[in-house]
């Protein structure tokens, strides 16, 4: 038997809150893909750079964009980003209705194995200030799926 729930819980748990939630997830993984792309660009590359300089804490102009292979990187990482954050959308607005645990689950799963791996190689790397920067983005991007939805509606 399900206890009942009241107040904030209903408002959290509701499915509507949920769906809501993910459109929030799809713009935080996504827009960091337009920064990254634009690292690409030597000549509008600053905003990815000032980024990166931001995650590697503190600020201290160390983080460059001179190197053809960091731009490739920022290729890639703005690819996959902005890719990631379109399809959480696209969950939201197709599939969510259908099947909403399954793709709550998945987006937890997901969140989850991204932060293990890039804080994992955050710290591996001499950059653990990331690792605290990627709890904050984390929590965020979860949001009130932490917790299942309330089976009826």
């Amino acid at each position: 038997m399900q206890k009942s729930v009241s107040g904030i819980g209903k408002v959290i748990r509701s499915p509507k809150t949920h769906k809501f939630w993910l459109k929030i997830t799809a713009v935080i993984v996504g827009s960091f893909g337009p920064v990254f792309f634009l690292g690409t660009m030597l000549d509008y590359s600053e905003p990815a750079r000032l980024t990166l300089d931001f995650l590697s804490w503190p600020l201290d102009g160390l983080q460059d964009y001179t190197e053809p292979t960091t731009r490739f990187l920022s290729a890639l990482t703005g690819g996959f980003l902005f890719g990631w954050g379109v399809m959480i959308w696209c969950l939201s607005l197709w599939v969510y209705d259908k099947a909403p645990e399954f793709v709550r689950r998945s987006i937890l799963i997901g969140l989850l194995s991204w932060f293990v791996l890039d804080s994992t190689g955050s710290v591996t790397s001499g950059n653990t200030p990331n690792f605290f920067f990627n709890i904050i983005v984390l929590l965020l991007a979860v949001g009130p799926m932490w917790i299942p939805t309330r089976e009826n509606t």
